[in-house]
């Protein structure tokens, strides 16, 4: 695990607060890997990770898809399911 020392301001501090409180954490250190983790997935276009990549090939491998022609072919599947 590395450690670092870090300055960061009150209102970032209050946040990494609410945060530990709100999921249970014992420590801000804990509180900034959550954050960093959860912002850490939205910034990672699902298209740039190899694990969705491979869920793509074995979709197009299996042919679980279905192809429409129009938006309205594509209303009455869902309308019909």
């Amino acid at each position: 695990m590395v450690q670092a020392m870090i300055e960061i301001p009150k209102e970032v501090n209050q946040v990494l607060n609410i945060v530990k409180a709100r999921f249970g954490l014992k420590t801000k250190s804990e509180a900034i890997t959550r954050v960093v983790i959860e912002y850490g997935s939205e910034i990672l276009e699902p298209g740039l990770r190899p694990e969705y990549i491979e869920k793509l090939k074995k979709i197009e491998k299996e042919g679980k898809f279905i192809s429409f022609d129009s938006i309205e072919s594509l209303k009455k599947s869902i309308e019909n399911a």
